[in-house]
């Protein structure tokens, strides 16, 4: 699967799969040596194909010094910082936001966060980040107390895809992380992520669901078989 993926240059979404895929493997109980070389083989071939793609160096280049690219690779990311500035903590109010009147490119998808933060201010964008760290929580609750392996592996899966996806896409934003195209789950314009992340939404619904409907003792039983020592 990933590599039908980086096959189209997508690095981002072969990351982000392929990191759930390590947590998925870390909680099943994987050996630790095997996880360590898909991880070191998995960052080594990104990186050489990242440092063979002349666009992908660009943003690597304009993410170390944003200034000296600031009117072409490292463009988005400077406005973003723009956006979050003209904001503030009180915002400029909703509509009022500047930076989405084609200074920003693709405001209303990949940087999207940095217009909420200029129109709602530093506040309500924590509020954002609060309710994501809320879904995962919450999310790995359910994933431990579901009542079978297969719940507890999925469960996870999906909470990580998530976890990762919002993070990787704010850390972009703020420019703590090179420019990479993930949308922010729920939030960014597109109806293929929104969707997805609301089936991964309904698979936690019904781990929790059959995991609580379970009887007490038949969970109890079942938890200590299907518990691995990563747990």
């Amino acid at each position: 699967m990933l590599a039908l993926i980086i096959t189209e240059v997508d690095l981002g979404t072969t990351a982000l799969i392929g990191g759930s895929a390590l947590v998925v493997m870390f909680i099943a109980g994987t050996n630790f040596a095997l996880l360590g070389v898909f991880s070191l083989g998995g960052i080594g071939g990104l990186l050489f194909i990242a440092t063979h793609l002349s666009a992908r160096m660009g943003r690597l280049a304009a993410f170390m010094d944003p200034q000296r690219f600031k009117q072409d690779a490292g463009l988005q990311q400077m406005q973003a910082l723009i956006a979050w500035g003209s904001g503030g903590m009180e915002g400029l109010g909703l509509g009022n936001g500047r930076q989405k009147m084609l200074y920003l490119p693709y405001a209303h998808t990949d940087f999207i966060f940095p217009i909420i933060g200029e129109e709602l201010g530093l506040r309500f964008s924590l509020l954002i980040v609060f309710l994501f760290v809320v879904i995962i929580v919450c999310g790995t609750l359910i994933a431990l107390h579901a009542k079978d392996r297969v719940g507890l592996l999925l469960g996870a899966g999906v909470v990580s895809l998530l976890a990762l996806q919002a993070a990787v896409n704010i850390g972009v934003t703020i420019s703590l992380l090179p420019n990479k195209g993930l949308p922010l789950p729920f939030i960014s314009y597109g109806g293929s992520n929104l969707a997805a992340s609301l089936f991964g939404i309904g698979l936690l619904l019904n781990i929790y669901r059959q995991g609580v409907l379970e009887p007490v003792s038949k969970k109890r039983t079942t938890l200590q078989m299907r518990t691995t020592p990563r747990i």
